[in-house]
């Protein structure tokens, strides 16, 4: 099968890896532009751009000059709105990380996690002009432990979702798309002040907003530092794994052991 695919983030390469390793055709791979990254901020590719020039797959960034005619175009965590230009080209499917109409948008995964939720799904679905409100045609539960980070959950949703694109992709005919049920919730994009930790919050929403996005901005003894790692522990939060501003990370005895015996002051 003739194939274009449409993706970014890193733990989108497994599925697009898998559906290489099937022995389709991949015409051409649509990505996002370099970003800057890191203190020099330098302009860097995404791992699906990184991933498409190992394998000599020709990469685009300007979805608006999309002008192709394959057999399937396949979407996972793109990042962009797709056009009349894509959406009449040819059948166009996406894995979406969330039981739908749960959690559309952007950041289905981080969402999850935040709300505590113990399971979600992914779902295999087609595209439509209205953002993930499209037919589902296959569906797979999966559990969410209560100390997976988002990278974790990831991980699973590029297994699953791998999985059931080369499924999918060995027959569209045998999968007849079912119209989702029940009313949508949406999410948003989180941003650098969902790092600050308010310390009013319960133990486990603190610990759930960490594992989600990955980092919690504090200060300790009046110095600024990031929790990394966390868990709950007799309905207490317990930190695990922090990194004190100019510093590299360490474990939470280490930094107590650099304090010399003072008082721990958290969010002083």
């Amino acid at each position: 099968m003739k194939l274009v695919l449409m993706g970014t983030n890193a733990f989108v390469v497994p599925m697009f890896e898998k559906i290489a390793n099937a022995g389709h055709e991949i015409m051409a791979v649509f990505t996002r532009g370099p970003k800057p990254v890191g203190r020099k901020q330098i302009l860097t590719p995404s791992p699906v751009h990184v991933w498409a020039d190992a394998r000599g797959i020709p990469v685009f960034h300007n979805v608006r000059e999309y002008d192709m005619r394959p057999d399937m175009v396949v979407v996972v965590s793109y990042g962009a709105i797709l056009r009349e230009n894509v959406l009449n080209s040819a059948p166009c499917i996406n894995i979406h990380p969330s039981d739908l109409p749960k959690y559309r948008g952007p950041s289905p995964i981080r969402t999850a996690i935040y709300n505590g939720d113990s399971r979600s799904a992914v779902c295999l679905m087609q595209i439509t002009a209205e953002l993930d409100a499209g037919d589902v045609y296959m569906r797979r539960a999966f559990e969410i432990g209560e100390n997976d980070t988002n990278e974790m959950v990831e991980s699973k949703v590029s297994e699953i979702g791998g999985d059931m694109i080369i499924e999918y992709l060995g027959n569209p005919a045998a999968f007849v798309g079912v119209p989702q049920d029940g009313t949508p919730t949406f999410t948003r994009k989180f941003t650098g002040d969902d790092e600050i930790i308010d310390w009013s919050h319960r133990p486990r929403d603190i610990h759930n907003r960490i594992r989600a996005i990955g980092a919690g901005r504090t200060k300790i003894n009046g110095v600024d530092v990031k929790i990394l790692q966390t868990c709950i522990k007799d309905d207490k939060l317990e930190i695990l794994r922090l990194q004190p501003a100019g510093k590299k990370p360490m474990d939470w005895k280490s930094f107590v052991n650099g304090l010399h015996g003072s008082e721990i002051k958290i969010g002083e």
